[in-house]
């Protein structure tokens, strides 16, 4: 039997792992952390019994990954829950554009540009399961669905400040400009609206669902899946090298897949790669940070406008030019006064995250962009950001808990710098990512291949890069 190593058991890993294992390999996967999951985790950080996702909390892309939606994870305890509104980015005027599954409920916030909008996002979102045959692997392919591919592409090419001039009033703008903010970047540049063209159609087709008990559920179900294929999971064991691989899983693997930052993978392959794929993964460049800031509150958020209390999530960073401002800012390493933050209140869909603890307390998610490796202390930026369009949230607070960018890192080293998107998206690596090569999951050796979200399509928990790497090395076997 074929021995396969996946290292790392973030949700791209532990898909790379199911699939070799449906194909029959004898699969391992090694975990530096005592817990798998990676991105996928949730832990009571503030307050005993407050569930809180500790990096990824909503996810549009796993609901809609074709291969998550072929596993059946439901069987293995993986719910989705949607709450009332899946978007909301409030103003500074008490209005706010929504976003969500509820054509009316868009319409409605946008007003004048609601026609505007909708001719925007009609054809992707009507395609939706076409289109994410296409955009969830590389960009350079033969497309299987080349007129809603190359429609959808056209929308993306423009920077986001040039989208946003279709919308004659603040709320489309500011909505589009939140969403594009994804990207972690400068959202002046050419192909900055494509993060915000696929997450807003994602919110019209999917929406934006949590998972019940938190994002660790999606881990739970992928492990429990990989376990019941024969794979297995070792925790709480780093891997250094290629030789200590080989002692961990028990043989010299004949496949091997990393879910790890490029950097990572050179590490621990060193000279078993050609030399010109060594320059390509040290050279990947890292996007900018996140500042991650857990609060557990007495009630509800008293938001201004009335609508993002029924939110699942919340753009925190005011007008479309204030956004595009502030992340071109934190992209050339300087420190915003008023960053742009993603709130998530998790618990409107899900109830069971604020269960276990206190009565009327609940947990509130937060983040904050920052440079690449910031060292500051950002919470109270975070908390200013949301008193600015919710007066009196700040004598809610009964606890918070923070993690800064190191924290991050420590935490999981993928996060180079705080970086949980595993990469900046820059023009070059939108479009070649992590290296400019036909195979981008191939690691340019024998046997060994890269599928973190440093590989195509990026950031986000569908396991795309996991399958489209094991298919790889499938293809490879054959």
């Amino acid at each position: 039997m074929t021995v396969a190593a996946v290292v790392g058991s973030g949700p791209n890993g532990l898909t790379a792992a199911i699939r070799l294992a449906q194909a029959g390999l004898d699969v391992t996967v090694v975990e530096a952390s005592d817990r798998p999951g990676g991105g996928t985790l949730t832990s009571e950080s503030t307050v005993p019994g407050l569930l809180h996702d500790d990096c990824s909390a909503f996810h549009p892309t796993g609901v809609a990954s074709p291969f998550f939606t072929s596993l059946d994870l439901q069987r293995h305890g993986l719910n989705w829950l949607w709450p009332e509104v899946d978007l909301a980015h409030p103003l500074d005027d008490g209005r706010a554009g929504l976003a969500g599954r509820d054509a009316s409920l868009t319409a409605d916030s946008l007003g004048v540009d609601a026609q505007s909008w909708t001719r925007m996002f009609r054809a992707s979102v009507s395609n939706f399961d076409d289109l994410v045959q296409d955009v969830f692997g590389p960009v350079v392919h033969v497309p299987q669905h080349p007129v809603t591919f190359v429609r959808f592409g056209v929308r993306t090419l423009p920077p986001a400040k040039l989208t946003v001039r279709r919308f004659r009033d603040e709320p489309a703008k500011a909505l589009f400009m939140g969403v594009a903010a994804h990207a972690f970047g400068r959202l002046d540049l050419p192909l900055s609206s494509s993060v915000g063209m696929l997450l807003t159609a994602s919110a019209h087709a999917v929406g934006w669902p949590v998972a019940e008990g938190g994002s660790e559920a999606i881990a739970r179900a992928l492990v429990a899946e990989l376990t019941e294929l024969g794979g297995r999971v070792i925790t709480g064991v780093p891997v250094t090298s290629m030789d200590q691989l080989r002692d961990v899983v028990g043989a010299r693997p004949e496949v091997t897949v990393f879910d790890t930052a490029p950097n990572g993978a050179a590490d621990i392959a060193g000279d078993a790669l050609p030399p010109r794929v060594l320059r390509g993964l040290r050279s990947f460049k890292r996007g900018p940070g996140s500042f991650k800031v857990d609060f557990a509150i007495e009630g509800d958020i008293p938001w201004r406008n009335a609508d993002c209390r029924r939110a699942g999530t919340v753009h925190v960073g005011g007008s479309a030019a204030q956004i595009a401002d502030v992340e071109g800012k934190t992209a050339r390493g300087e420190m915003p006064d008023q960053p742009f933050v993603l709130l998530g209140q998790q618990y409107l869909a899900d109830p069971s995250r604020s269960a276990g603890g206190p009565d009327g307390v609940n947990p509130i998610y937060a983040y904050a962009h920052v440079p690449n490796g910031y060292t500051g202390d950002a919470t109270e930026k975070v908390i200013a950001q949301i008193e600015r369009f919710a007066p009196g949230f700040r004598d809610r607070i009964v606890a918070v808990s923070t993690r800064g960018t190191r924290e991050l890192e420590a935490h999981n080293a993928n996060y180079v710098g705080g970086d949980i998107g595993t990469g900046a998206n820059t023009i070059s690596q939108l479009v070649f990512r992590p290296r400019p090569a036909v195979n981008p999951y191939s690691l340019g050796a024998p046997g060994m291949y890269l599928c973190s979200a440093a590989t195509p399509p990026a950031a986000g928990v569908h396991g795309m890069g996991g399958f489209r790497a094991a298919e790889s090395a499938l293809a490879a076997l054959r």
